[in-house]
């Protein structure tokens, strides 16, 4: 059964980089240093086991049979599967810190490639808002840009439509959401969702026949965030998942961008407080192409300090892991006080972390924290 990518990988290692990632207590950041400290998913998975002993509990892998079904899956429903390191990945999310190692795509990957721009907003949105995501979205992606979104309802249905309308002059949208890659949310954008996957690109994280749960929008806000060059909010909430997409955008060192609006429209105040804390105001398209235009890594907007944290480092591992589990309780605290605290290597706590992480008693956050599993 082929699962392997477009680059020098086996299929059988490509099936081990599935089995890996959906394994007990493997997230991205495990998944990273697993295969940095073994070479190969492979040599991984078998070190699983001792890995999880020494963090003080029993561990068994994904069931190969599961990983069968869920290839099996991608395959009917015309997906493939997108790895890391595979020469279509897209460039931005890959400098993000935590950014998926295998995606589920359907469509033009190529449309990661180009500038993008993502374009978020409220499900609730007013009239106007809505048309000015499908103005704004059709503008932009007329000068060659591509849309992301996460073809909600409101905004994100608005900007997917306005992009693909314009994409006869060479941009597109890319539509990332929280379920698998069979299934359509919501519901009524079922028929969106399958012209974002004919004519643009559509990607999700999540294993096939996943249904999109609360905690997989974050997530998925992540993913938006990363691919682009750029974020702008139309109309949104206070405590919104549109401002958790522009904090993230604004910790990954890209441009957050809002469209001011009403003090009277609650829809508008997280916008408004977007500008106040150092968002762009835009008002018009061409603001948005003026911005990014030329985008170095370095951003205009101030609405956060970037964290330079690469996903994929290349320092070696130790053979020993440091002791750090006195250190750590249910509060999160950064990787790097404990390095400080423990007066240890940070690979030799990064070890440590795994170890705890595979038997399930470490939660990793945002921000590069850690805490013990309540």
């Amino acid at each position: 059964m082929s699962v392997a990518p477009a680059l020098d990988l086996s299929q059988d290692e490509a099936f081990a980089r599935i089995r890996l990632l959906r394994s007990p207590n493997v997230g991205p950041v495990s998944y990273a240093q697993l295969l940095r400290r073994f070479g190969t998913a492979s040599a991984a998975l078998e070190a699983l086991p001792d890995l999880a002993a020494r963090g003080g509990a029993r561990y068994r892998a994904a069931p190969a049979d599961r990983i069968e079904a869920e290839v099996a899956a991608v395959r009917r429903a015309g997906a493939r599967y997108l790895f890391h390191d595979s020469a279509d990945y897209p460039a931005l999310l890959a400098e993000c810190d935590g950014a998926p190692p295998i995606l589920t795509v359907r469509g033009d990957a190529a449309l990661a490639s180009r500038p993008c721009v993502a374009i978020v907003g409220a499900r609730n949105a007013s009239a106007a808002a809505v048309k000015l995501a499908r103005d704004f979205a059709a503008a932009l992606a007329g000068q060659g840009c591509t849309i992301v979104s996460g073809l909600a309802r409101g905004i994100d249905g608005a900007a997917h439509k306005g992009a693909l309308s314009g994409a006869a002059s060479g941009g597109g949208t890319v539509g990332v959401i929280a379920s698998g890659i069979d299934i359509s949310y919501p519901p009524e954008h079922a028929a969106l969702q399958e012209e974002v996957a004919r004519d643009g690109l559509l990607i999700a994280e999540q294993p096939c026949g996943t249904e999109p749960l609360a905690r997989h929008f974050p997530a998925r806000n992540r993913i938006i965030a990363g691919m682009a060059a750029g974020t702008l909010v139309v109309e949104a909430a206070p405590k919104s998942g549109s401002l958790i997409t522009a904090r993230l955008a604004g910790e990954f060192g890209r441009e957050v961008m809002a469209i001011p609006g009403s003090p009277l429209d609650s829809r508008s105040h997280g916008c408004n407080q977007l500008i106040r804390d150092g968002a762009v105001l835009v008002q018009r398209p061409e603001d948005v192409i003026e911005l990014l235009q030329g985008f170095t890594g370095a951003p205009r907007s101030r609405f956060r300090e970037s964290q330079d944290i690469p996903l994929y480092r290349a320092e070696a591992e130790p053979a020993q892991p440091a002791d750090i589990a006195s250190l750590l309780t249910i509060a999160p605290v950064s990787v790097d006080e404990l390095i400080r605290q423990s007066g240890a290597s940070a690979a030799e706590v990064q070890l440590a972390l795994l170890e705890l992480e595979l038997a399930g008693r470490l939660l990793r956050h945002a921000a590069g924290r850690v805490s013990l599993a309540g």
